[in-house]
């Protein structure tokens, strides 16, 4: 399990455990690897931020509501409230973390200074190159990915392993290739090498509308014998399966990873294409920011070797009083009455139950004067206590919780009055604020319609004019505030409810698993004809 709780702040991260949560209030995915969501399922029912890949993966893969999932995009600024009324505020800017798709880095400011969360990342140069690292900030606390943090372990760069791999399956013209790969990362290798070989890559049906969502080259199937490279799953790479590979065609097998894996047959190679940084890599990147700590992400593995590239530590600032009671606020419900809101919360069974209706009516009132006569016999009681009407277990949570109460029975309560409010999404200081779309399909007419948000946004240019986004569209409300300006309007607080549905992503349509050879031809003349 790899997550962190930011001390001193509501801010959890890739930390999913709600019974060891305490005080977070703010939860944060980095990406979609197993060891990221550990304890994260479809039960989960407080917001969470994420990038849009994530978000879709996200409620895909482990059915977590759409309503509770928050997209961020990436490479922008977010201003999100910490406390239940407004008055503190922190900026989150998320940049992409060169690791898997949809993995993110976090970039915190607030009150407690500037915190950068690396989750797993492959550093670049072009990292420090992001406008919200560009801007001189004193790093006060990097929460740093130390997978590879060991001098020992030298690791070549993506582009280096990538050429060893082509270099192995060249040597290997007759055999098909077995790629061991985890459920995410890696795609643009196997398009790399498709593009190189001129073959199909076969994925399962799974990866396949995951590289159809990024949006890689046409070279990827999954009919079995459409080409010789297969990516299957890390596990299946081991004696047994190669013995019976070999029986039915010559196969050698590629495990990309950096960890240490002993071969357990001659044709199993071991190619350090790692998506997590070297520790040269490490250095270069903590000298070039010089934050005040660093703090290792992953617990059991080593972290050193940084201190003559850190600057002098800061005394952390005092919390805030509406953030100390926004932390606080859960823990002041007694507990008896959450484990009765708890209980009246839960689902009533529902079906159609067949049996004859006099039989029914016959049978229950038999049965009321039975009860009605054992009753007297026990224990009876004055006639005017008798009259008295009995309390529905709906009408007593009215009495205890008459906030909890104000919507329908089956629908989803809110954990605090801040959730009503929207989350107003910012760019950087001095620019102009707009509402900005992430799919083209993010939100339906009819969920618009169902959820009362209307008709649906236009992003605006710096002209006031719509703003081209690609292949995105662009819609512009009739009755949406910013359809007469580019500046972003106070919403009334009736339109709150419901507005961060315009950042979850709706699952996409199952892909098509055909493909075409002309396409196919027109990709490999490109990418092998010279610049």
């Amino acid at each position: 399990m790899n997550g962190v709780l930011i001390p001193h702040t509501p801010i959890a991260v890739d930390f999913w455990s709600l019974r060891r949560a305490g005080t977070a209030r703010l939860f944060f995915l980095s990406h979609m690897h197993s060891d990221h969501t550990v304890g994260l399922s479809s039960t989960w029912a407080r917001p969470l931020y994420c990038s849009p890949i994530t978000a879709h993966l996200l409620h895909r893969h482990l059915q977590v509501s759409k309503q509770w999932i928050q997209a961020l995009e990436v490479g922008e600024s977010h201003v999100l409230p910490l406390d239940e009324i407004g008055r503190e505020t922190m900026t989150v800017t998320l940049i992409d973390a060169n690791h898997c798709p949809g993995s993110v880095m976090f970039l915190f400011e607030g009150y407690f200074g500037t915190i950068l969360y690396t989750g797993d990342f492959r550093y670049t140069p072009s990292m420090l190159k992001e406008p919200a690292l560009t801007l001189g900030k004193q790093i006060h606390t990097l929460y740093l990915d130390n997978t590879n943090c060991n001098p020992a372990l030298v690791l070549p760069s993506r582009q280096e392993a990538a050429h060893q791999i082509v270099q192995l399956i060249r040597k290997h013209p007759q055999h098909n290739i077995k790629i061991g790969l985890y459920s995410l990362g890696k795609e643009s290798l196997l398009e790399q090498l498709a593009l190189e070989f001129q073959t199909w890559v076969v994925l399962s049906p799974r990866r396949l509308e995951l590289v159809q969502l990024l949006g890689l080259a046409d070279v990827f199937t999954v009919e079995e014998k459409a080409g010789r490279i297969h990516a299957v799953d890390h596990m299946e790479i081991c004696h047994s399966n190669m013995l019976q590979w070999n029986q039915t065609h010559p196969t050698i097998a590629i495990l990309p990873t950096s960890r240490k894996i002993r071969s357990s047959h001659p044709d199993i190679h071991v190619i350090p294409y790692s998506d997590h940084s070297s520790y040269s890599e490490l250095r270069a990147f903590v000298a070039a920011l010089k934050p005040c700590q660093v703090v290792p992400i992953v617990s059991r593995q080593p972290c050193g070797g940084f201190q003559d590239s850190l600057s002098p530590r800061v005394s952390m600032p005092l919390i805030p009083d509406s953030v100390q009671q926004y932390m606080s606020s859960s823990s002041r419900k007694p507990s008896f009455l959450w484990l009765l809101e708890r209980r009246l919360k839960r689902q009533r069974t529902q079906g159609v139950v067949f049996e004859s209706p006099e039989k029914s009516a016959e049978q229950s009132q038999a049965d009321r004067d039975s009860k009605k006569a054992k009753k007297e016999k026990l224990s009876p009681r004055p006639a005017h206590l008798e009259k008295q009407p009995s309390h529905h277990p709906l009408q007593i949570k009215k009495q205890l919780f008459p906030d909890l109460c104000s919507k329908e029975w089956n629908e989803a309560v809110p954990f605090c009055e801040s959730q009503k409010r929207v989350t107003m999404l910012t760019a950087p200081l001095g620019f102009s604020m707009h509402l900005r779309s992430t799919d083209k399909e993010l939100l339906s007419l009819e969920t618009r319609k169902d959820t009362g948000l209307g008709p649906p946004f236009v992003p605006m240019g710096a002209d006031g004019g719509p703003e081209a986004t690609g292949n995105q569209s662009a819609w512009m409300g009739r009755g949406s505030p910013l359809s007469h300006s580019s500046k972003a309007t106070p919403l009334p607080a009736t339109e709150f409810r419901g507005l961060a549905l315009k950042y979850l992503l709706t699952p996409v349509n199952i892909f098509q698993a055909g493909y075409s050879s002309r396409k196919f031809d027109q990709q490999v003349e490109k990418y092998h004809k010279p610049c």
